[in-house]
């Protein structure tokens, strides 16, 4: 059997099952030759695509992949690991550099030129994860056309055609929706928009706000999350005055316990860097230049400053598919377990996917690369292949601040699991520290900050495995080391249960 015919028949297995699930890929139902066709409806459209080849000779791509970041080029990878994609695969990314990793933005891109500094070709897709650097000369060399500086204008769904900006007409089979989130920004009438502020989302973000920092004296950095926190811990090593502004009670809300968090705060202040928590901001605002000048706050009080970064959250970038009938109700395009949407052919991937969170039962969207890697790789599996087992994804979170040279203190923490239940911290801080996370009697989650790479390899199997702990005995350990013995421990009695 010919590997083309074994591909078609294993897709032929996979949509089978799929059809269970009322799901298909197709030709436009318009055609008559869908009807033609419609016993087969393989996974990957390949057979039926190729009949409706003649009649969209100019504009047919097999597969389209729309958005240029992590996802986008994880999921090519998969594509040529597969075969499918010289002369099948189409990019279009409004993004004028092929996809990379996106986290060195906010981390060693942000460093002073003396320290060393993450640049491309440096940190394309996917050295993240320890694969192959995916350079332009890559895709080139794979036959996968890439559309740079050409984002999606909208979609026609019963003729299966995007057009781009340019005005560019693509007839997809497999349509993977990868574009990820935007920042959101403040509001123009409140100085959002002026000179010397900043948001950060891909390399011309963070090109700008360097050539701020070369000259700046004063930053403001808005937002207590990931983006405040790397953003004011590469502001410290240019040596810079700088000041977090956030309306919450702590840093890192969303996971960190106040406790934990009141270890960051002093680190940073120990740094230089002012805290302001609790405060709301009032309007940005201009300098005579017309750069901004000041943060004016709720109260009424002024934070002077020449450069201020926004990082209060972001918010899917599914403009271009809104009103097609797309489920946006969870704030993500809902999907299925293989990522599948509503409307036959079209997937979403990443960021921009809201999915079945399998181990703890409910929908979720996850605003992480180790997301977008692993969802858009499922994704193309089970596009390509018999691949019919429903992504089943444990989170995970991590940052990494204060790491470049001469920093005093480089500071690794990883997170798995799910931060709900009481919490049991462990550990001084320096040199490490450990938070759990327990429920019902069960471990549901556990940071590490600080830990060998024993120990960081440990805590996905806690989260997953979630074993009976004894509470007492961990809140009276008297290290990290230990009380993560006992945790494997707990996992060695389950096992054996």
């Amino acid at each position: 059997m010919s590997s083309s015919v074994r591909r078609l028949t294993m897709a032929a297995i996979s949509n089978s099952l799929s059809l269970k699930q009322g799901l298909f890929l197709g030709c436009p139902r318009t055609t008559s030759l869908t009807l033609t066709l419609t016993r087969a409806r393989p996974s990957s459209t390949s057979l039926q695509f190729r009949r409706c080849y003649a009649a969209f000779a100019n504009e047919n791509r097999e597969y389209v992949i729309v958005g240029g970041g992590n996802a986008a080029g994880y999921a090519a990878r998969t594509f040529v690991e597969h075969g499918m994609a010289n002369g099948r695969l189409c990019i279009v990314t409004k993004e004028a550099y092929a996809p990379y990793e996106r986290p060195a933005l906010t981390k060693a891109y942000l460093f002073p030129p003396d320290k060393k500094p993450a640049r491309l070709p440096g940190f394309h897709t996917c050295v993240g994860s320890g694969g192959e650097r995916q350079t332009p000369e890559w895709y080139k060399e794979n036959g996968i056309e890439m559309l740079y500086e050409d984002p999606v204008k909208n979609i026609d769904i019963e003729s299966q055609t995007l057009t781009t900006i340019s005005g560019k007409l693509l007839k997809y089979g497999s349509l993977i929706i990868a574009t990820g989130c935007t920042a959101s920004r403040f509001p123009e009438k409140i100085g959002g928009n002026l000179p010397g502020v900043h948001y950060i989302r891909d390399v011309a973000d963070a090109d700008a706000l360097i050539l701020s920092l070369e000259k700046a004296k004063k930053v403001v950095v808005v937002g207590g999350g990931y983006i405040g926190m790397e953003v004011a811990a590469a502001a410290v090593g240019w040596k810079l005055d700088t000041t977090i502004i956030f309306p919450e009670d702590h840093l890192l809300q969303r996971l960190f316990t106040p406790s934990l968090a009141r270890r960051y705060e002093e680190l940073y202040q120990n740094t230089g860097v002012k805290i302001l928590k609790g405060a709301s901001i009032k309007n940005l605002e201009a300098g005579s230049n017309g750069q901004v000048a000041a943060v004016k706050l709720g109260d009424g009080s002024i934070v002077e400053a020449d450069t201020v970064i926004i990082g209060i959250g972001a918010k899917p970038a599914v403009s271009p598919f809104e009103g097609v009938g797309l489920n946006t109700d969870v704030g993500g395009i809902q999907v299925d377990g293989q990522f599948r949407t509503s409307i036959p052919g079209i997937f979403a991937v990443g960021d921009a996917a809201a999915f079945p969170l399998k181990i703890y039962n409910r929908i979720a969207r996850v605003e992480h690369v180790d997301h977008a890697r692993r969802s858009a790789q499922h994704c193309v599996k089970a596009l390509l292949s018999a691949q019919t087992h429903t992504y089943d994804y444990l989170p995970y979170f991590y940052s990494r601040i204060f790491e470049y040279e001469g920093s005093p203190r480089k500071v690794w923490w990883q997170f798995f699991g799910d931060n709900v239940g009481e919490t049991i911290e462990v550990g001084n801080f320096d040199p490490k520290i450990a938070t759990f996370w327990i429920e019902s009697g069960k471990l549901k989650g556990v940071l590490l900050e600080s830990g060998s790479p024993e120990e960081f390899q440990l805590l996905p199997k806690l989260a997953r495995s979630q074993p009976l702990i004894d509470k007492a005995k961990l809140q009276n350990a008297t290290s990290v080391e230990e009380a993560l013995d006992m945790a494997r421990g707990s996992l060695q009695v389950e096992a054996a249960v």
